[in-house]
């Protein structure tokens, strides 16, 4: 897979447990705590692949997928989470933002195979 990957999470834990799983291939990644910080590296950077948090403190993950969409039509998404909101999830309009979901605690394979699925 070629371009980077975002990783957007508000637990730098789980930012750190990701890394670790994509350095383990060698590949390149950022990250950000933040919503808003996602954004900005959007602007700055072709990102291929995007982890994202369901919940963010300043902007819900599925608003930020529509958001980093918008910016990149071909960016991957795949989003991360302790929980799915049902109403939010079963909207068709959602499901076109994400290729899938990845539940917490999640294993290293669930990561690896995110990236394998991604073009």
């Amino acid at each position: 897979m070629n371009g980077e990957i975002l990783i957007v999470d508000d637990e730098p834990d789980i930012c750190w447990a990701i890394e670790h799983i994509l350095d383990t291939r060698g590949l390149r990644y950022r990250h950000s705590l933040t919503a808003c910080g996602a954004i900005e590296l959007m602007k700055q950077t072709r990102f291929r692949l995007a982890f994202l948090d369901i919940t963010l403190p300043d902007m819900q993950g599925l608003e930020l997928a529509r958001t980093l969409k918008a910016i990149d039509p071909a960016i991957d998404i795949f989003i991360v989470t302790g929980y799915m909101p049902p109403d939010d999830a079963s909207s068709s309009g959602a499901k076109k933002l994400f290729r899938a979901c990845i539940f917490k605690p999640f294993m290293n394979k669930d990561v690896l195979d995110a990236v394998d699925a991604s073009p």
